[in-house]
């Protein structure tokens, strides 16, 4: 039986581990903290915009595991908010362990608290490589990569973990360090750097020099873009608007406003209208749509008098940073110099969001038994909504301008192209019918 280990178990890490375990593999997913789902912890929003057309076409490709755990564990379903319409939300608590449970109903290994710290190349006799936790992946890349193998990783508490194939989910969020140099400081987020120590990089570990995304006005990285208040913290009226509608927009005025839209990495939702109002979603806790509000600020708009951040804790400050540290990958995610290495979610590269996430997991495991089974990889085609975001996204991060946008099916500049190429669509059947005009309906269920 082939092995392939997962390391990191958000969105991405989750959906590589299920599509390789469906395919037979034994699969081993190591995750630094004690839960999984990692920003899908505080995330809650699917299929708004064109995520819809996204997660369609994977569930018309045989790879929509993870998407019927989402429909389980939905709050509100086909919602609207200002500049997105069809939106799901599912609730932030129900939804991680119920994914967790189905996942060792599969027979997948799942280690929490397993912060992997080094690897060791099956072609040097043992050597180890490693890198000191929290620094950035910026090792340089090894000559001559091309053929090297990873043999196994060691987490930090000296346990080894053997594979034939791994794959990178470790994000690029964080560790804390980076959260203080680029952002406001650590404001105790999801993350729980303090708690659990940084994310380190399987791409670092492995010496490949990896790319890292910019703000628009050069600087390094870039802010989560939501915070979640306690719910029981809001006004009754806001709260039963929010149980009934899932969304709430409060108008805030104008000497109340605070301006973060350039410093979102979600820019689909750096529209006026997240300046001058709260836009608040129920996904279990009250998702708001900004990165971070002064806390004695927020207190002064009606209703949310006696408002309290739920994550990040500092909501009032800062959040936590992203984009530090994205593998050099080609179009089926395998990652440049090392044979037997797969990526996945944000490691993949500018991609925002839960959906993303899930359909470059799935890919990455895919390819990764494929790998073993010494198989060629899948690519995409560019006539779905899926390839087609892989490839542009992989283009766009091979240049300095590109480097400084982010992209992601629900709007802002994918999106866009989306439109433009006539590949967004809401139409199930004419989804599956494309899928199927690409030979693929079906693909993640079984190895061709």
């Amino acid at each position: 039986m082939y092995r392939v280990v997962v390391v990191g178990g958000g969105w991405a890490g989750c959906a590589a581990a299920v599509e390789s375990r469906k395919l037979g593999a034994e699969v081993t997913l190591l995750e630094r903290t004690d839960m999984l789902l990692g920003t899908g912890l505080v995330g809650g929003i699917m299929r708004n915009n064109g995520r819809y057309t996204a997660a369609e076409e994977m569930i018309a490709m045989g790879g929509g595991d993870l998407f019927a755990m989402v429909e389980k564990n939905l709050t509100h379903k086909e919602i609207s908010f200002p500049g997105h319409e069809h939106a799901d939300l599912y609730s932030v608590a129900a939804l991680p362990p119920f994914v967790a449970r189905s996942m060792e109903a599969m027979g997948i290994h799942i280690f929490h608290q397993s912060r992997v710290v080094s690897l060791r190349w099956d072609t040097d006799q043992g050597a180890m490589q490693s890198r000191k936790p929290g620094e950035l992946g910026t090792g340089q890349k090894l000559d001559g990569a091309k053929g090297r193998r990873i043999a196994g990783v060691e987490a930090e508490d000296g346990r080894f973990f053997q594979g034939d194939v791994f794959i990178d989910a470790t994000g690029t969020a964080g560790p804390m360090n980076n959260c203080v140099k680029y952002g406001n400081g650590c404001a105790m987020c999801i993350l729980r750097c303090p708690c659990f120590g940084g994310r380190v990089s399987l791409t670092g570990l492995a010496g490949v020099k990896e790319l890292r995304g910019k703000k628009a006005d050069g600087s390094v990285g870039s802010m989560s873009g939501s915070c979640k208040l306690l719910k029981e913290s809001l006004a009754d009226h806001i709260v039963e608007r929010l149980n009934r509608d899932g969304v709430a927009v409060i108008p805030v005025p104008e000497e109340l406003r605070e301006d973060h839209l350039d410093a979102k990495c979600c820019q689909q939702y750096a529209l006026p209208q997240y300046r001058d109002n709260l836009v608040l979603l129920d996904t279990g806790h009250a998702k708001l749509m900004t990165p971070f509000y002064d806390l004695a600020r927020l207190r002064r708009i009606p209703g949310l008098e006696n408002a309290r951040y739920e994550d990040p804790y500092g909501g009032g400050r800062g959040n936590s940073m992203r984009y530090f540290a994205m593998a050099p990958r080609d179009n089926s995610l395998h990652v440049d110099g090392v044979e037997n290495l797969y990526c996945a979610g944000e490691k993949a590269g500018l991609l925002v969001g839960h959906t993303e996430a899930i359909v470059t997991g799935v890919l990455a495991g895919y390819n990764s038994v494929r790998y073993a089974m010494g198989k060629e990889p899948l690519i995409l085609p560019d006539t779905t909504a899926i390839g087609d975001a892989i490839g542009f996204v992989k283009e766009a991060m091979e240049t300095e301008e590109g480097r400084t946008k982010k992209y992601t099916f629900s709007g802002s500049v994918y999106f866009e192209r989306m439109k433009k190429k006539g590949l967004y669509t809401t139409d199930v059947a004419e989804i599956a019918a494309r899928i199927e005009n690409a030979g693929l309906s079906g693909v993640f269920g079984t190895i061709f």
